[in-house]
């Protein structure tokens, strides 16, 4: 059930005058527009319009070198973003515990921590002028987040956005000269959904509209590729891509946004002054919207890039930021959502985009001068290959682009003014040598390229590139052989390929638990990612290290519907697709005893978010196959999820799982509460006490009804987490539990 994060604070709004100060000394002349703020127009029944700009808050100084109270050994590092000078990085560290923003230089050890508070960090933004971190946190850890700023040197910390009661914030990119910086903030919808059609006029149908089509799901079950196009008809080779997909209009109030499904937040886009001189300027506006977030600005700030819609039907939005006119919409993939950006004269968009095609690839526009395109290529593509990431230098000479090839990374550098030019070829390339598995984040710190990486036998960490090809892990990076205590070496998996009883290929990798023998049975914990469009990547999970540990072996397979096997086999679970994606974790348990030394007696079911919607599921459907199951954060009742999630996830769960109003009965049958009565193991549901993406509900009610119908079931409730357990001593508590559970339930 990932999305974009949101903030919920009870914190009173304080705005900080302009003259408060000598904040705006030395600030560099703005790029972005300086055209008279829009007003937050009152409601007429009392309740925040849906763009009501959002007020800075000054928090207590955080200055000069600090240290964690707590230092783990073995920490993650990632999120790197670099300052301008490009001698030092900001990141996120969970070395005190929890995840918190760190600087240090890429070749030096010497770190500090700049916010020390209890929340944990989730993204970080150095400001090219150098002048400003932007990062996000989530209160209390939970789903809902705030935007702050603070100087480099922990100064002059204040909340940019979601500070304001009802409200939540998120991350955009920064003006580059640095006077400003995209915010997004969510508010409740100002008006009811019949209201807002009557204002705004009947809505394009279409995917954008929020509403699925009339033929989403059939008697047969067999699943229909949505979308106005199948995916491998003709690309874009036209003047202008606005035909791509139905739209509605996107911009500022009276630009003719319409409403969506009917429920959801309001989203607001900004540009804000972080030296707070400046009122905000609104950029975008969308109601009962799932996403809006802006991922570029051209030089001269005439031009913006937005990204918005539910998950599988993302859409690309260039606006003219002058008049507020939409002048391209073109489909982009799901993941990163940092999805493009512009080249430094705004004569070329380049995107990461799967329109009209099953895997995901570098698609560039020429742009004219009004912000239109004048035609669209394929700039660089791989076969049955994602293009995962995409980071466009400062300079606009480069792209390094991260594929996925059946869940590992490779990274090649592109030459992007080879491959603007019309008509030409693709640029030149050259590939990178990766000492790990799986590119989590690219940036750039001048000439030299700072990576994210994850692996099978290490820990999150930054490397950079000093001489831009060899990657040189920092200082303040884990080393590998502090992965995990010393003794047992990670687990690395080994590729398994079932196949689904309706003959569809599946993919996953198998974890042997240390010290047993080739063909010896051994108890299998088939464990599931969340989603469901995530994909299981081979990198190194404490979970897995401590099940492993207890002699359990795992399966962690993709079932249909995880991306990085093309949008088709993402496609597949939508509607009654959803019974075959239940079978598919049945089918995976049988390929693991066949194919592989899992003993069929001893079998569990495992999983996270929709992972644990599929081990809730798969408990009740298939009653006698798994002898225990733990189910982490997942949904029970499709009904009373859409009842109690956030309003913005329930926009893209529609698309994925059903209309909570249209598709009633199919979200009645698709829920494991519909078939409680069939539980026959024993099972243990864990939840963040803040978690509104998957509220911790639909886990107290299959743990109530087990236990009314006799089955032994328990709760482990993690205190200041949401969604994600983020705190060291929860992670801890967490793993622990779960393989004593197991453990216990299959015998090591």
């Amino acid at each position: 059930m990932a999305a974009d994060a949101r903030n919920l604070t009870g914190e009173p709004p304080a705005v900080r005058p302009p003259d408060a100060g000598p904040a705006g000394a030395g600030r560099p002349a703005t790029a972005h527009p300086r055209r008279t703020p829009h007003p937050s127009p009152p409601a007429t029944d009392g309740r925040t319009a849906a763009f009501a700009a959002p007020a800075r808050v000054p928090l207590p100084d955080a200055s000069g070198p600090r240290d964690a109270p707590t230092r783990l050994i073995a920490h993650g590092c990632w999120y790197p973003s670099a300052d301008p000078a490009d001698t030092q990085v900001a990141f996120i560290c969970d070395r005190g515990g929890v995840p918190q923003l760190w600087t240090g230089p890429p070749d030096g050890d010497a770190v500090r921590l700049l916010d020390d508070g209890p929340d944990p960090v989730t993204e970080v933004s150095w400001s090219p002028d150098g002048r400003w971190i932007a990062y996000t946190t989530a209160p209390g850890g939970g789903e809902l987040t705030r935007v702050l700023c603070v100087r480099p040197d922990g100064s002059d910390r204040h909340i940019l956005a979601g500070a304001e009661p009802g409200t939540s914030a998120h991350l955009g990119c920064w003006a580059h000269d640095g006077s400003a910086i995209a915010v997004t903030v969510a508010v409740p919808t100002a008006v009811s959904a019949p209201d807002a059609v009557a204002e705004t006029g009947t809505p394009v149908p279409g995917p954008a509209d929020g509403h699925l089509p009339a033929h989403w799901h059939g008697p047969t079950g067999d699943t229909e590729l949505l979308g106005p196009a199948p995916h491998t008809a003709p690309g874009p080779a036209l003047p202008s891509p606005l035909l791509a997909v139905g739209t509605t209009a996107i911009g500022a109030p009276g630009g003719g946004t319409a409403p969506a499904a009917g429920f959801g937040d309001g989203l607001s886009a900004y540009l804000i002054d972080p030296d707070g001189v400046a009122a905000p300027v609104l950029l975008a506006v969308e109601k009962d919207a799932a996403t809006l977030r802006v991922c570029d600005l051209s030089r001269d700030g005439a031009l913006a890039l937005l990204r918005r819609g539910p998950r599988g039907r993302r859409e690309a939005v260039v606006l003219r930021t002058a008049d507020l006119v939409t002048t391209c919409v073109m489909p982009v993939a799901d993941g990163d959502p940092w999805i493009g950006g512009f080249s430094p004269r705004a004569d070329t968009l380049w995107l990461r985009s799967n329109a009209y095609r099953e895997f995901a690839v570098l698609l560039a526009a020429e742009l004219g001068p009004d912000g239109r395109p004048r035609g669209w290529s394929a700039a660089a593509a791989r076969e049955n290959t994602d293009l995962e990431l995409l980071r466009c230098t400062r300079d606009g000479s480069f792209a390094v682009l991260a594929w996925n090839v059946r869940g590992m990374s490779e990274l090649e550098v592109m030459d992007t003014e080879a491959s603007a030019r019309p008509g030409s070829d693709p640029g030149p390339t050259r590939t990178v040598s990766l000492p790990h598995e799986v590119v989590t984040r690219i940036t750039d710190a001048g000439p030299r390229l700072l990576l994210a990486l994850s692996g099978s036998r290490r820990r999150p960490g930054i490397w950079w590139l000093p001489d831009g090809a060899t990657p040189v892990r920092t200082p303040w990076s884990s080393r590998d052989e502090d992965a995990v205590p010393p003794g047992r070496p990670p687990v690395r998996p080994v590729p398994l390929r079932p196949i689904a009883r309706d003959g569809l290929p599946l993919n996953g990798w198998y974890y042997r638990a240390p010290g047993r023998g080739p063909g010896e049975p051994a108890p299998c914990v088939i464990h599931l990612h969340g989603g469901p469009e995530d994909q299981e990547r081979p990198v190194l999970n404490p979970l897995y290290h401590e099940i492993l540990g207890r002699g359990l072996d795992i399966f962690a397979p993709d079932v249909r519907g995880s991306s990085g096997y093309g949008r088709s086999f993402v496609d597949a679970d939508l509607g009654r697709g959803r019974f075959a994606a239940i079978d598919d974790v049945a089918d995976c348990a049988a390929h693991a005893v066949l194919a592989g030394p899992a003993d069929p007696a001893r079998l569990a079911v495992m999983g996270r978010s929709y992972g644990g919607y599929l081990t809730f599921a798969s408990l009740v459907w298939h009653p006698d196959l798994f002898r225990t199951g733990v189910a982490v954060c997942g949904m029970s009742d499709l009904a009373t999820f859409f009842e109690g999630t956030e309003p913005w996830i329930a926009q893209s769960a529609a698309h994925k799982y059903g209309h909570p109003e249209r598709d009633r009965e199919l979200l009645r049958s698709l829920s494991p509460m519909s078939r409680i009565d069939a539980l026959r193991a024993p099972v243990l549901a864990v939840h963040g006490e803040h978690d509104t993406n998957v509220p911790p509900g639909e886990s107290e009610q299959f743990v109530r009804a087990a236990r009314e119908r006799g089955v032994p079931a328990e709760l482990l409730t993690l205190l200041d987490e949401g969604h994600e357990f983020l705190r060291a001593d929860n992670r801890r508590l967490f793993r622990r539990a779960a393989a004593d559970w197991l453990q216990r339930h299959l015998g090591g």
